[in-house]
């Protein structure tokens, strides 16, 4: 079978499970969560910002602090989905995918709270005795073993879904653009050896942090994610000021494309709708799963609190992040001009707008954040692979990680989008599936934690 046989295949795939029941099980499932709390999320937004801040009790189980749990999740989605993913969402079904991006983040916050929250209430240990979070052990642990089938189907689709290969591939060809092809080391059309070294280069740096464990990764992404992200919104405005006439223009365009489908191929709204939740799911994980697994390891026993503090992501990587990626692109009109895609895109965008160094300062921010990602991954699927075949054996998923990388950096694109798209969405399903199984017990839990002296005199 050549390549593109296997590129036909997986494209088939992908139309098959983004079809509208897996939008209308994100959609639906998320309307139903902010239904079923009396919109408790929104109403408590604020109490997640302050939850960031409070120190973890020495005692509560866990490894990770609130603020390290949330800047781990955020190191999986910050980075190539916010920036190379929201160039694809364009390409892909015009500026009006972005708007489908709000609205998933929108529901995805109370997917969020729900999601995370089980993760905390329903940790188990896996085979070496550790404490464990995850949809796998919602879904194990809540669920019963009738069940078990569905848990193990999660850590399959995760294991294949949080393979390094698109932040890779992106983060090569922004280094390619950049560097190699001014530098004369390396052309448009022959440029394997470059991709090939700077995946071996690549390789050995996750293997050197992974080797340091989630403590360590918790350390870096807790320095890196932050920073990275004030820094890039920091180029954004520097960008978008000067076109601040336009912007007003953009966000209109967006909107307006949203319902038309007018600027997507063949002009099918559904076909927008369904490439703005796909983008979505890549880039802020609502109700994929795999932000669950770092929430779940947030060191405190109240799994409503960690539950709050996780309903930060989809504001901070989709609603501010993705919306600055997205009105730099529309503003700049390169996705128009240009027959690039993914992060070249973007890159071609900040060109337009910033010419003087903006590719250059683009490159070590979306770096950061696709190595943040990387590591993070690498995580998830260590514990993915310690619940399908036992802990004593995750030790060794970083060899075939690395492996991973370097084939990341020499692949197509085309073929890895399709890849990870599809395991998004077989993810999604046990996810989402489980979550509204077991919506009730967070509901129960979120009275009693409300109604605590305790957290009444915190929230004030």
């Amino acid at each position: 079978m050549s390549l593109d046989d296997v590129q036909s295949v997986l494209n088939n795939l992908v139309s098959f499970l983004w079809g509208p029941p897996l939008v209308a099980l994100l959609l639906g499932g998320g309307v139903f969560f902010l239904l079923y709390s009396r919109f408790l999320p929104y109403r408590y937004l604020g109490q997640s910002v302050r939850l960031l801040l409070r120190p973890a009790d020495a005692d509560d189980p866990g490894q990770l602090s609130h603020f390290q749990a949330l800047s781990t999740a955020l190191s999986g989605t910050l980075g190539m989905g916010n920036v190379a993913g929201v160039a694809l969402a364009i390409s892909m079904g015009g500026p009006g995918a972005v708007f489908w991006m709000w609205v998933s983040a929108l529901l995805g916050i109370a997917t969020k709270f729900y999601t995370c929250t089980l993760a905390v209430m329903f940790r188990g240990r896996d085979s070496a005795g550790e404490w464990q979070g995850g949809p796998m052990y919602v879904i194990r642990e809540g669920l019963g073993p009738r069940w078990r089938p569905l848990a193990y189907f999660f850590a399959l689709a995760g294991l294949l879904g949080t393979m390094p290969i698109f932040q890779i591939n992106q983060l090569v060809q922004i280094l390619r653009d950049t560097v190699a092809i001014p530098a004369g080391l390396a052309s448009p059309s022959n440029h394997f050896t470059f991709d090939l070294l700077v995946g071996l280069v690549l390789s050995a740096l996750v293997v050197i942090v992974a080797l340091g464990q989630l403590p360590r990764l918790a350390k870096v992404t807790s320095v890196l994610v932050p920073g990275m992200v004030v820094a890039y919104l920091l180029l954004t405005m520097a960008v978008l000021i000067p076109a601040l006439n336009q912007i007003p223009a953009a966000l209109a365009l967006i909107v307006r494309d949203a319902f038309s489908g007018q600027a997507a191929a063949g002009g099918v709204l559904g076909a927008v709708i369904i490439t703005g939740f796909r983008r979505a799911a890549f880039s802020n994980e609502a109700g994929i799963g795999t932000e669950a697994m770092a929430h779940g390891a947030a060191k405190t026993r109240e799994p409503v609190r960690e539950g709050l503090v996780a309903m930060l992501g989809p504001v901070i990587d989709t609603l501010i992040v993705c919306t600055c990626t997205a009105l730099v692109i529309v503003v700049s009109g390169v996705w128009q001009q240009s027959d690039t895609n993914g992060v070249s895109l973007t890159m071609n965008a900040f060109q337009q707008l910033f010419p003087l160094g903006a590719s250059w300062i683009l490159l070590v921010i979306v770096g950061v954040l696709s190595l943040s990602t990387v590591f993070t991954f690498w995580y998830y699927g260590a514990k993915c692979l310690g619940f399908l075949v036992g802990a004593r054996y995750q030790k060794h998923y970083i060899w075939f990680y690395a492996l991973l990388v370097i084939a990341g950096s020499v692949a197509s694109l085309q073929l890895i989008v399709s890849l990870i798209d599809s395991m998004y969405a077989l993810m999604a399903i046990p996810t989402m599936t489980s979550a509204l199984l077991l919506a009730p017990k967070v509901n129960a839990a979120a009275r009693r934690y409300f109604s605590s002296p305790d957290n009444q005199s915190y929230q004030r």
